[in-house]
């Protein structure tokens, strides 16, 4: 395989970094980097803000379930979805913007995840590493106001990057045959090979732990999947202008 495909199945997520600054032309470079994700129907739809400030990264990190490297990293972005600027865009043409569609909440998050992606590659690629952070959802409205964020903006997930100070293992991913199918929908087969996978998985955190933690992919899951998923989303995204049609 060529050096892009090796430097993808290499992922690790990475949360312990050097001290090491990270120069602010190589931030730049990998915004550019993530601007040159695909966008849905050109809307460009992702915008990042880089958080330098100390106190602010310090609430980030208490609004994130206390999350260190969220203070520690070099560097911390959130991607936000963001169809303010649209708004703008529709003002200078004098046009009325019909905004709150489900579609326009999809396309807008997708782009922000594609553009993330490619910003996290293009890192790891010049030696660097990093983690998303999904906890900033956790207490969404403190993050919103703590980075001002206007009508039809929402925090997506953050993103620690740096120098790594850690070399883990390659986490297991789900067998190709249960997530590649043929034709159609199909899982003939598949729980057996997620009961195989889940032994791979439980000999995965028992190296990586020390034999502290002993559990499978489908023992998370069913764990976390038997819990409320945030549900204060919803009324929090519409008040954002999002999701009202």
């Amino acid at each position: 395989m060529n050096k892009v495909i090796e430097l993808l199945k290499s992922h690790r997520s990475i949360r312990k970094f050097k001290p090491d600054p990270v120069a602010q032309e190589i931030v730049e470079e990998l915004i550019l980097a993530g601007q040159s994700a695909a966008t849905s129907s050109f809307i460009q739809a992702c915008t990042v803000i880089q958080v330098t400030d100390a106190d602010c990264r310090e609430q980030l990190c208490d609004a994130a379930a206390g999350q260190l490297y969220i203070k520690e990293s070099p560097v911390f972005l959130v991607f936000c979805a963001d169809m303010q600027r649209h708004q703008l865009a529709c003002d200078m043409h004098e046009a009325e913007m019909l905004s709150g569609f489900t579609e326009q909440f999809l396309t807008a998050s997708v782009d922000c995840a594609l553009f993330a992606q490619n910003v996290l590659v293009a890192a790891e690629s010049i030696g660097l590493g990093g983690c998303y952070i999904g906890a900033i959802r956790n207490k969404i409205g403190e993050v919103d106001k703590l980075l001002r964020l206007p009508d039809k903006v929402y925090p997506v997930f953050g993103m620690c990057l740096g120098y790594p100070a850690q070399d883990p293992e390659i986490k297991p991913r789900l067998p190709v045959e249960v997530i590649l199918k043929q034709h159609h929908y199909n899982n003939d087969g598949d729980r057996q090979l997620i009961s195989d996978y889940d032994e791979q998985v439980r000999r995965y955190y028992s190296t990586r732990t020390g034999g502290t933690k002993d559990n499978s992919w489908s023992e998370q899951i069913s764990d976390m999947l038997v819990k409320e998923a945030r549900p204060h989303m919803l009324p929090f995204l519409q008040s954002k202008g999002f999701l009202l049609k």
